[in-house]
């Protein structure tokens, strides 16, 4: 896949839109993991050294079309020392405008437009401007106004997050370095069907863990006692361990879980395997046994990729056991050079930050669903538009 990229462009004195993915958590007015604002800047800092004037277009959260100042983008604008654009469709301020200046643009799912991808609110957000750059990664899985709209109207380009997404994924997946380990948790084995068959073909070995695991656990005659898992997804998972093995993939699903009688961060934790698991236990993270051997399969592999965490991983320390062990280990391989690792999803990204290895991960994406998609061979819309043909 060829990207149109920023390469060679003379964005002097051009109006840039520039689509970034800010959707971070704030609490109390303050952002608690600035992450994709940070692996924004490398586009945003070489735009502005380059004397773009240029706009950015994000959004935050799911304010369904409305106006809901509880996703203002202003703690974003605080964060980053730029003023924030009351309206995303004002152009006012182009205006005053110089070489180099860059603002941020009020949510743009504060208008309904946005998510449908209307073509006369992705005309009036394109309004002005030269040049629309995509940096969000994200978001590129969506056909909304501001990843596809206006880049059927405007000259468009990748930026550098972007293309180094694309970049590091893309190699991962027709490159990789074996054995290849691949870990997906989660929840739901329904919205998962996809990458778990993608991976399947693609790895020598899958993990599958988190609730994701307790329901191949169930398909496969396991107690999983009161816990949450899919009763309908059982033909489903039994069909992914066949495909598995038709595609010489060995899977790797869990040996023991850490319960408790209630879901709760302070609940007494036990650790059982499946033949002692009541009827009232609840299953909240990976058992010791089953991360002993996922640790020893990690430290086997030679490329990662990993995606959702095997536990609560945020209900400290009890509950992130399990996805705190993979996530050191993952972490020490790679820092010894034994590894090569890829990891995406809000969750498992946050553990990372947790257990303070992100920086020893290989690559880390901001991505949650598009990761997922990509992985699945789904074409993005967002990216699609991009190609150079």
């Amino acid at each position: 896949m060829k990207l149109r990229t920023l390469e060679n462009i003379d964005v002097r004195g051009k109006y840039v839109l520039l689509r970034d993915d800010f959707n971070v958590q704030i609490v109390d007015g303050k952002i608690t993991d600035p992450f994709r604002i940070q692996q924004s800047m490398p586009t945003i800092n070489a735009l502005r050294n380059a004397g773009a004037r240029v706009a950015i277009c994000a959004h935050r959260g799911r304010p369904k079309g409305q106006r809901n100042m509880e996703y203002t983008l202003q703690p974003i604008a605080d964060y980053m020392g730029i003023k924030l654009i009351d309206d995303c469709l004002d152009k006012d301020f182009m205006k005053s405008m110089q070489d180099g200046d860059v603002v941020l643009l009020e949510n743009v799912r504060f208008y309904a437009g946005e998510e449908k991808n209307d073509p006369g609110f992705a005309a009036q957000l394109a309004n002005g401007f030269d040049i629309f750059i995509n940096d969000a990664f994200a978001v590129s899985h969506r056909a909304h106004a501001s990843t596809v709209g206006v880049a059927e109207i405007l000259v468009s380009y990748a930026g550098k997050l972007l293309a180094s997404e694309i970049e590091h994924l893309t190699d991962v997946m027709e490159n990789p370095e074996r054995p290849l380990l691949s870990i997906v948790a989660g929840s739901k084995v329904s919205t998962k069907i996809g990458v778990l068959k993608a991976l399947a073909k693609l790895s020598d070995t899958l993990i599958i863990g988190g609730a994701l695991g307790t329901t191949f656990n169930y398909a496969t005659g396991a107690k999983v006692g009161n816990s949450l898992y899919e009763a309908d997804q059982k033909e489903t998972a039994l069909e992914i361990l066949e495909y598995a093995k038709e595609n010489n993939c060995r899977v790797l699903l869990p040996l023991d879980k850490g319960v408790a009688k209630v879901f709760e961060r302070d609940a007494v934790r036990t650790n059982k395997n499946f033949e002692q698991i009541e009827d009232d236990d609840v299953i909240i993270d990976a058992g010791v046994a089953t991360v002993e051997r996922d640790v020893a399969a990690i430290r086997d592999a030679k490329t990662v990729i990993w995606n959702g965490t095997v536990g609560m991983a945020e209900w400290m320390p009890t509950w992130s056991y399990g996805s705190f062990a993979l996530a050191n280990a993952i972490a020490e391989q790679t820092r010894n050079g034994k590894l090569t690792s890829i990891v995406g999803g809000g969750d498992t990204v946050a553990a990372l930050e947790a257990c303070g290895v992100k920086q020893d991960i290989t690559y880390v994406s901001t991505g949650g669903g598009a990761f997922l998609e990509f992985i699945e061979g789904i074409t993005l819309p967002g990216i699609a538009i991009l190609e150079d043909k």
